[in-house]
């Protein structure tokens, strides 16, 4: 098969990490795993400071091995959206690839891909983390249309965001793929490792809340969750929270004042680099995403890599990648549902068995599947 050229549009390094940029980088590494040419173009600046709301959005992490980046796109100047798009159109790509995830992306975006087009050789695709975004603004539905109006089809990890495309672009190819594995965090290690790096102790059990902090990931659920009678009387729990605050972290410690848990609670919200991940992970007994909304979630898939079990709300599309009462529990978003899952998962003894159908399960989430279906979509909306 000849060698084809790819660009990913979007997210990563010298950006710091989170989902995007992990998944975009793991993506490359998948088309040059199949052979091909591959090159991220990315942002010089993504958020103006007044929509960033952590510390910084630059990595002081190693770049990644490999792979070949490109700093072009200011998302507030204009002048580089055309600078961008006619780079990239002069390569005449087989493929690019674009991540929308946000509204305020879609001038730019819708911009750059229709100086791209005129090429008449690119295939333009999307993977549309959010048609709807969590937080609404104003111009989120021209924005967004004049992005989704320029590209020739789309990819969702989640059902409930293609129904939301199907929306704004009833009638252009669109395919559901799942989120693949994150594979890209290292080998899982024993308990007792991850604890002694992390400098926790292992004689407790740990639940796991990882991620950026935001209203509708849930977080306050999950500590009235931990509030429970009949997680309180069982000591030997603690939740580990660990990702940055990109909100108000004020309502959170009144909570855990209100309900006393400070000794239950192991607080890490500073951003978590990626060489830490697998410790949060391996350190935990159970993953819980109590979430109030959503589409998809990447800590599902790392969580998939590292054989842990979860515990999610039913919402978006959460509970299509975790089967209740097989790899996890679904329960609606309420504290006491919550915490019901988690006095199951450690009253049941069920957690080797839990482990053991995530092994098998895991197994469908490959990223040669999900490059294979990019493929075949650009192949058949190809100009």
């Amino acid at each position: 098969m000849a060698k084809r050229k790819v660009v990913i549009v979007g997210p990563a390094y010298p950006l710091r990490g989170g989902g995007m940029a992990t998944f975009n980088e793991r993506l490359a590494y998948a088309f040059q795993e199949q052979g091909d040419e591959v090159e991220i173009v990315t942002f010089s600046l993504q958020y103006p400071s007044f929509l960033f709301p952590g510390k910084s959005q630059y990595s002081d992490e190693p770049a990644p091995q490999g792979l070949r980046i490109k700093v072009l796109i200011n998302s507030i100047n204009p002048l580089s959206w055309f600078k961008t798009g006619n780079y990239i159109r002069k390569q005449k790509p087989d493929v690019v690839i674009f991540r929308y995830w946000l509204p305020f992306m879609g001038p730019g975006l819708g911009t750059i891909a229709r100086i791209i087009r005129r090429n008449n050789q690119t295939a333009l695709l999307a993977i549309t983390d959010n048609v709807v975004p969590h937080e609404k603004r104003a111009g989120d539905v021209p924005f967004t249309r004049y992005f989704l109006s320029a590209c020739n089809g789309f990819i969702t990890m989640s059902r409930s965001v293609l129904q939301d495309l199907k929306r704004f672009e009833p009638a252009k190819p669109a395919v559901y793929l799942p989120h693949p594995l994150y594979d890209n965090f290292g080998p899982a290690e024993s308990k007792a490792d991850a604890c002694a790096a992390l400098n926790l102790d292992p004689n407790y059990n740990y639940i796991l809340f990882f991620g950026f902090i935001r209203a509708y990931k849930g977080l306050d659920l999950l500590l009235q969750a931990l509030a429970d009678p009949r997680l309180q009387q069982n000591r030997s729990i603690k939740l580990i929270v660990a990702g940055e605050f990109y909100e108000d972290a004020t309502p959170y410690h009144e909570l855990i004042r209100k309900y006393n848990l400070q000794d239950n609670l192991i607080l890490r919200t500073d951003f978590i680099p990626n060489a830490e991940v697998r410790h949060y992970f391996c350190a935990a007994d159970l993953v819980v995403q109590p979430y109030k909304h959503a589409t998809q979630s990447g800590v599902t898939q790392v969580a998939y890599h590292f054989d842990k079990p979860m515990v999610v709300t039913n919402v978006g599309g959460l509970a299509e990648l975790v089967p209740d009462g097989e790899v996890g529990y679904v329960v609606e978003p309420q504290p006491q549902a919550i915490a019901s899952a988690i006095v199951e998962f450690y009253t049941s003894d069920k957690a080797e068995i839990l482990a053991q159908h995530i092994a098998k399960y895991k197994k469908r989430f490959s990223w040669s599947t999900f490059v294979d279906a990019i493929y075949a979509l650009a192949k058949q909306v190809k100009p």
